[in-house]
């Protein structure tokens, strides 16, 4: 069965691993329908200058994310970990389009918001210069976290996976070519239902 799959290359750099793995899933991908959005070519402010207090007009390049992200079933979000968290860009973009109205709904009365994105499932690919068991069992794995449990879940999807890719910063060609097959692996799990 064929089903609708967004990759985001959250790694504001053009040229980079993340875009690399982000092109081999969608390679993997044959027997679906995928988009690929790519960070680097988006053009928006990253911040939400008043928060919810007034409403902030989307740009072209965050009407089209919000569209894809309503079309997709599956979102697989490929980025680096910079400082233990996402690329300021890739905050930026989430700040700005999973808003009230679109991403989830407060309510009356209720102190959880209803969520509006039911149903999805996402992959975060993350790509570290750490180890990833330093990264997930001493820094505490925070850019996971957060966009499992705050982000994607906080908005109504079901089920996100992980994936680690690490320590990138000396790896061998072989090392590389070992992770990206592992993501191979991961798109053609992701083929049927």
């Amino acid at each position: 069965m064929c089903k609708k799959i967004l990759v985001v290359n959250g790694n504001p750099k053009p040229d980079s691993f993340c875009a690399e793995l982000a092109n081999s899933y969608i390679a993997s991908s044959k027997h679906n329908e995928v988009k690929l959005i790519s960070l680097h070519a988006l053009e928006f402010d990253c911040d939400l200058t008043s928060g919810y207090d007034e409403i902030q007009a989307l740009e072209p390049d965050l009407v089209d994310f919000q569209q894809a992200i309503l079309w997709a079933e599956h979102v697989v979000f490929v980025l680096p970990v910079w400082w233990g968290g996402m690329p300021a860009k890739l905050k930026g973009l989430i700040d700005r389009t999973f808003l009230p109205g679109f991403a989830f709904k407060f309510l009356e009365n209720k102190t959880i918001p209803e969520r509006l994105l039911k149903g999805r499932t996402a992959d975060v690919i993350v790509t570290m210069d750490s180890p990833p068991f330093y990264y997930r069992w001493f820094q505490g794995n925070p850019v996971v976290k957060q966009l499992e449990r705050t982000i994607l879940k906080f908005s109504g999807f079901k089920r996100v996976s992980a994936t680690y890719i690490g320590p990138v910063i000396n790896s061998t060609p072989v090392q590389r070519d070992k992770w990206t097959k592992q993501v191979v692996k991961l798109a053609s799990k992701r083929a049927v239902g």
